[in-house]
């Protein structure tokens, strides 16, 4: 049986990061990203919200760095719904996401202090939901939770996505634009289902968003130790699900990571 996700890579061949999100505004109010946090935080981004969030970033990318295909933005973030976030912006303006590997021209990352004093131009992430800023952030290095905020609802300006350019580079694997959805949805497609439960073990958390949004999907995601809690505790497990209406839980399905 077709999975959903394989169903829409192959009803729209190529599918662009823009396509996604365009599928995403057509149904605004529905849940599209919902986050389990460490100490009971939950975030849930709506279509609208999620839009919004990648709408400043890549402004915020394309408007202070000039980002676009060739530049190189070193994703070195956790698994975290935040991560997402500046996956999609940066493949939005046909830039890479690279998750390991040197020479970049931008990092973003919520270790700013372990980037501080390098070439490339460093934007500090604040993990928690509610923060306004990062704290002891480097000289120099740009404080995305204030910032991002100050940059327009509607998106800007963006250069044209090359689709033979890179779009994702790991250690050992990369992938290009006209690659990018398909890399997604190998990983680990889920049945055709609505609400898709899953781990975010790492920065690759941002393919397992691409494979939602291509299947007209939603994701819940929950942090390493929040998903190691839920396979211990089968009633908490059970509490999330319902409620969520998860009809998909593949927190005990093994997928590729950045090792």
């Amino acid at each position: 049986m077709k999975t959903a996700c394989r169903a829409y890579a192959e009803a729209v061949p190529g599918a662009t990061i823009a396509e996604l999100l365009a599928l995403v505004a057509r149904n605004p109010g529905r849940p599209r990203l919902t986050w389990y946090g460490d100490g009971g935080e939950r975030v849930e981004l709506s279509g609208a919200v999620l839009e919004n969030w990648v709408n400043k970033t890549t402004n915020l990318l394309v408007e202070e760095f000039d980002a676009g295909p060739g530049t190189r933005v070193l994703l070195d973030l956790p698994g975290h719904w935040r991560t997402v976030v500046w996956a999609l912006a940066a493949w939005r303006c046909g830039a890479t996401v690279a998750v390991a590997g040197t020479g970049s021209d931008l990092v973003v990352t919520d270790r700013p202090a372990d980037h501080a004093g390098g070439a490339a131009p460093v934007v500090a992430v604040a993990l928690p939901a509610l923060a306004r800023r990062v704290d002891d952030l480097p000289r120099g290095a740009l404080d995305a939770a204030s910032a991002v905020s100050t940059y327009g609802d509607a998106l800007g300006w963006v250069p044209a996505v090359d689709p033979s350019a890179t779009a994702w580079a790991a250690r050992d694997w990369q992938a290009t634009h006209a690659e990018l959805v398909a890399l997604a949805t190998s990983r680990a497609p889920a049945p055709d289902a609505r609400r898709v439960l899953c781990e975010a073990r790492d920065a690759t958390v941002a393919l397992d968003a691409v494979a939602a949004l291509a299947a007209d999907a939603s994701l819940v995601l929950a942090s390493t130790s929040v998903a190691a809690r839920l396979r211990d505790d089968a009633d908490a497990r059970a509490r999330l699900v319902g409620p969520e209406r998860v009809d998909a839980d593949l927190l005990d399905t093994l997928r590729s990571t950045l090792s």
